[in-house]
């Protein structure tokens, strides 16, 4: 049957108390020691009994240096949250100075808050606001430029397309008319006669037609 688990308390019993402390501390000293030699780390341990007593370990330099180094690097780390912490506190204000004025110009630009901006405060946004606006319709017209090449594009492609069909409809009609005999139905009638070649040719055309009016629609659009 296993141990049970010990509860994590305060032992009452003297000589129990003084006998757990001294396992758990070979223990102690034993993993510690291991560590040092798997990992190759530097430890320092400092252990004082109930009663006042040291215990100390240290891996093979000596208990000073290793606390020497403890102090430098503690004192590094001060300095640097100080520093932090110092840094943090002069640019805080400035930062929500900053964040401040954005939102007063953001309110400015929707026309908010301003009562007491004077003639050249006035001219001054104005000369902002169209400057911005040069910059969005430039923007825009660009858009719509390569909305419209990309249109002729699509047309020119969907020509190609329309006049390929064609070409091949009228060569078609030419080997039917060789090979259509006396008495016969023509072949020719019957191909023209097809929904499925028919439609697409017409289909084609009316997406030609299309794509042809928003060109010039986009065409006119652009101020």
């Amino acid at each position: 049957m296993g141990r049970g688990r010990v509860e994590m308390k305060r032992i009452e019993n003297k000589i129990s108390r003084q006998v757990t402390f001294s396992k758990r501390r070979s223990g102690l000293l034993k993993k510690t020691n291991e560590i040092s030699v798997l990992c190759d780390a530097e430890v320092a341990l400092i252990v004082f009994s109930s009663n006042g007593k040291l215990f100390e370990y240290s891996t093979q330099s000596s208990m000073e240096n290793i606390l020497e180094r403890y102090e430098s690097y503690s004192y590094a780390e001060r300095n640097l949250n100080t520093t932090y912490k110092e840094n943090w506190t002069l640019e805080y204000p400035k930062l929500m100075a900053r964040v401040e004025l954005l939102q007063r110009n953001i309110r400015h630009f929707m026309g908010e808050d301003l009562d007491a901006f004077n003639l050249r405060e006035f001219q001054g946004l104005e000369q902002q606001l169209d400057t911005a606006l040069k910059r969005v319709r430039s923007r825009k017209n660009q858009l719509m430029h390569e909305s419209i090449s990309q249109l002729q594009k699509k047309e020119k492609e969907l020509q190609e397309r329309n006049n390929l069909i064609s070409k091949k409809l009228k060569e078609n009609e030419k080997k039917q008319i060789v090979q259509t005999n006396p008495g016969q139905r023509s072949t020719m009638t019957f191909l023209l006669q097809t929904p499925s070649v028919t439609n697409l040719a017409i289909g084609l055309s009316e997406v030609l037609l299309k794509q042809r009016m928003k060109v010039k629609i986009a065409m006119v659009t652009i101020p």
